[in-house]
């Protein structure tokens, strides 16, 4: 029996772990099978605050997933297969082992969307990103694409102009899902030209990406692009399958969350990109994993008292 078991051990979880054990509540990590989440395959990071140098991703999980374990979290390099939040303790069952916990912190993140192309894998982190947040920064003076027609493909976009000297828009059709006002502004921007039916097959290059190879859907005739950078915005997925039917989610699968990171069931809490759609960074999901352990923290002390 856990005071709190933690669901994800990226930036949300392994904060919710350290701030949890701090506190004296017994707790458990279940980390999946690689702990330290998206960061892991993030290269260097360098707007996590505290590390003026910059930080490589698995550098900062591994510190932060030492310092939960230094206050007694015990973590589990397990898979959540089955939640049942009907009743209190909670039943958390992943493919190892049972266990009961009063209160359950689902951190369990969202991934991008990838076109699913070998090429893009091979080079991501270098020179391919799903954030243009994170990473727009190492692109100063270069030529990037930005692949996708939504307002997530717009505002990446415009983000991408700060640095960029030049950033094309690809998109598979010629009619983009964006709102209007984001499709005006981006449109307005001298630095973005847009690409239609512009569907990419292939990432170029060896150790670092040097290009795209792209289709036209209609005519299926292809042609190499010219590109430093190759930035994703087609949408991501939260992981919270395994949550369907046990607590409310949203049209997109994010957990629906109330007063603060307090879920649809009373003692399960949510922290991190599982919830939150809008800011997606490492910084903001530690602070809503603290949020999260704090107020399970709160419902403990009460109800023992």
């Amino acid at each position: 029996m856990y005071d709190v078991i933690v669901i994800g051990s990226g930036p949300a979880g392994l904060t919710a772990g350290l701030y949890a054990s701090r506190a004296e509540m017994k707790t458990l990590i279940i980390a999946g099978p690689a702990p330290g989440g998206q960061l892991t395959i993030t290269s260097e990071v360098e707007n996590y605050p505290g590390f003026p140098e910059a930080i490589l991703g698995p550098e900062l999980m591994n510190k932060m997933l030492a310092q939960s374990i230094r206050f007694g979290a015990t973590l589990v390099q397990e898979t959540v297969v089955r939640v049942d939040f009907r009743n209190r303790p909670f039943h958390v069952q992943t493919d190892k082992a049972n266990y009961e916990g009063r209160t359950v912190i689902i951190a369990s993140g969202a991934d991008a969307k990838w076109l699913g192309l070998s090429s893009e894998q091979k080079l991501r982190g270098h020179g391919v990103s799903a954030c243009a947040t994170c990473d727009g920064f190492f692109f100063k003076g270069k030529e990037v694409v930005v692949i996708g027609g939504g307002d997530s493909a717009m505002e990446e976009a415009l983000f991408l102009t700060k640095f960029a000297s030049k950033v094309t828009i690809l998109h598979r059709s010629d009619q983009f899902r964006a709102s209007k006002i984001m499709l005006s502004r981006a449109k307005a921007n001298p630095k973005i030209v847009f690409r239609p039916n512009a569907q990419v097959v292939e990432v170029l290059g060896v150790d670092k990406v040097t290009g795209v190879r792209i289709k036209n859907p209609t005519t299926e005739k292809e042609i190499e692009f010219l590109t430093e950078g190759v930035f994703l915005a087609i949408g991501h997925q939260p992981n919270t399958s395994v949550f369907q039917g046990q607590v409310d989610l949203d049209e997109k699968g994010y957990l629906k969350v109330g007063n603060n990171t307090l879920t649809s069931v009373p003692g399960v809490f949510s922290a991190g990109d599982v919830a939150d759609h809008r800011y997606r960074q490492a910084v903001t999901a530690a602070g809503l994993g603290c949020m999260a352990a704090m107020d399970a923290e709160k419902l403990l002390t009460q109800e023992k008292g």
